[in-house]
């Protein structure tokens, strides 16, 4: 609003802005920047009431075998603890834990697709893979059964050898 305008319609008002508020308004706009850029890591904290599992892909277990047996190239990531990865997982799969995860994130690579899995609450594996979509990943899937859905259905595992 430039300090010397005129009101050109009935009810205008002609409004003398100072440094200080121009300030306060730069301010404000940074704030709200910084506010955005930390919520990245934490993507469920922008969803406005929505919980993470609202707003993720699902693939269900039997499809996933499906696309495994057919020769699929699919990124498996396995999250949970170390020593459960290292017991047995999903042929293939690579273990990046939940604790971990936003730290090591980048070792997903960002092409083909990607499934999450866990023996945890759905939403812990809805908010990890809210944060790759956040990250600019595309095709991010979790499977909604986990891990335990996998072992219900007798599925082949990888097993580490004693």
């Amino acid at each position: 609003i430039h300090p010397t305008s005129k009101a050109q319609y009935p009810g205008d008002r002609t409004t003398r802005v100072s440094q200080s508020t121009m300030t306060s308004r730069s301010a404000t706009c940074a704030l709200f920047l910084v506010l955005v850029r930390l919520s990245l890591p934490f993507p469920a904290a922008a969803l406005a009431g929505h919980s993470a599992e609202d707003s993720i892909d699902t693939i269900p277990a039997e499809r996933l075998k499906l696309l495994m047996d057919a020769g699929e190239s699919i990124v498996l990531v396995d999250l949970r603890p170390a020593q459960e990865f290292r017991r047995d997982r999903l042929p293939g799969a690579r273990s990046i834990p939940l604790t971990e995860f936003a730290r090591r994130f980048k070792e997903v690579p960002q092409t083909g697709r990607v499934v999450l899995y866990c023996a945890c609450e759905l939403f812990q594996v809805a908010e990890r893979a809210l944060l790759l979509e956040a990250q600019g990943y595309k095709n991010v899937f979790v499977m909604a059964e986990g891990y335990p859905g996998l072992l219900k259905r007798g599925y082949p595992l990888e097993t580490t050898q004693k």
